[in-house]
């Protein structure tokens, strides 16, 4: 494989996470009016994504330790491929809950096995290199899916969604099949042995420094995940914002996120890795509590919503490079374990915020914005009391 069809072929993988999330965000509306249920149960399309493909972190990167990359690699897109066109199809809520839950362990497995691929094929630094590359491309992603969503769900209906993200799923797999070559070539034969399993994320759990850096993360991430499952009922709902416009109002968020990111490696050359993330949750307190008190001043405007999610997003692309490179640190033989169960802790908070926000929504700005601000004060708390910790990560 050469190191273009390898960047294409791992950006293809990461990219299908946040377009199975963003993507069909325009959507969400019309299929609980199309379901005849309230936004609560819509969102469980939205959750139980989060919670699939959090669960399969755990076991998606021992399995191509085990197995080698290439087979599970493709076992995984097929599974992905075959549950997007499950919920195309999808002829009641439950079903599609049920396929998007497939979809994201089969969504899972492709990130996991592409990092992994990675790791296979470069030094660490020349890895970093090749990841940049393709993070620069995924921005894409977040940016252009929700505007594509948008325009299809206008002109063809919430299944069209699904049927794009099949279709994407095809050309990686196409890709993968046709291209990839086995990266891994000394399997472990004990690497799916529960007992060996159990013992490295015990050991992993049970490190304060691991949570001084995961359960901000999992808070950050749960931050953001309030805009992503709220404004599409908020915007196009409460506030009147024309479907087809809703994916515009959602990439100003998602440029809030790289300015971040960009941000974020000024800052650890300036104050390191704990001084960011002390800065960057101050930044999502302060956003997220000025939302709430414009909102309670009874200030209802669109500019008010996205203008919060920026900042939220903005303070998010600061915290969460922090925060997976500290909850790693302390494992350098166990960076596998560490990764996983923050990813895992990450998706379980937004999990429980999607679910949070959907049963809260009673059509207006108000649960949306308490959400939030309750989200920043527990980010901003745990932050502080836990930093002797991470200190000695």
């Amino acid at each position: 494989m050469t190191p273009t069809t390898l960047l294409w072929l791992v950006t293809g993988c990461l990219m299908l996470q946040p377009l199975s999330t963003d993507l069909y965000l325009a959507s969400l509306p019309s299929m609980a009016t199309d379901f005849g249920v309230n936004p609560a149960a819509v969102q469980h399309t939205l959750s139980l994504f989060v919670i699939g493909f959090g669960s399969a972190q755990l076991v998606s990167g021992p399995l191509s330790d085990r197995y080698g990359r290439r087979p599970v690699l493709i076992g995984g897109l097929t599974l992905y491929l075959l549950a997007s066109v499950a919920c195309a199809l999808a002829p009641g809520l439950s079903w599609l809950i049920a396929a998007r839950f497939a979809q994201a362990i089969g969504c899972c497995t492709g990130v996991v096995v592409a990092r992994a691929i990675i790791r296979d094929a470069y030094s660490p630094a020349e890895g970093a290199r090749v990841l940049a590359r393709a993070s620069s491309l995924l921005a894409l992603a977040p940016i252009l899916g929700p505007i594509l969503g948008g325009y299809l769900q206008v002109a063809f209906g919430w299944r069209a969604a699904f049927v794009a993200l099949a279709l994407a799923g095809l050309a990686v797999w196409i890709a993968a099949l046709r291209r990839m070559k086995e990266s891994n070539n000394q399997p472990n034969p004990g690497a799916m042995r529960l007992g060996s399993l159990g013992r490295s994320y015990l050991d992993v759990a049970r490190a304060p420094e691991f949570w001084s850096y995961a359960l901000p993360g999992a808070l950050s991430y749960a931050s953001i995940f309030a805009f992503i499952s709220g404004t599409p009922f908020v915007l196009i709902k409460v506030l009147g914002v024309p479907i087809s416009h809703y994916g515009y109002y959602f990439a100003v968020g998602v440029f809030g996120y790289l300015g971040g990111t960009l941000l974020c490696r000024r800052l650890l050359g300036r104050i390191g890795l704990q001084g960011a993330l002390l800065l960057g949750t101050t930044i999502g307190l302060v956003g997220s509590l000025v939302f709430l008190a414009l909102v309670l001043g009874d200030v209802h405007h669109v500019a008010l919503v996205v203008g919060a999610q920026f900042v939220v997003m903005t303070a998010h692309g600061i915290n969460f490079p922090c925060t997976q490179s500290g909850s790693l640190a302390p494992f350098p033989e166990k960076a596998g374990a560490a990764a996983g169960l923050f990813g895992f802790i990450s998706m379980l908070g937004a999990f429980f915020t999607g679910m949070w926000v959907g049963a809260s929504h009673d059509g207006s700005l108000l649960p949306l914005a308490s959400i939030s601000a309750a989200v920043g004060v527990m980010l901003f708390t745990s932050t502080r009391l836990l930093a002797r910790y991470g200190k000695a990560a």
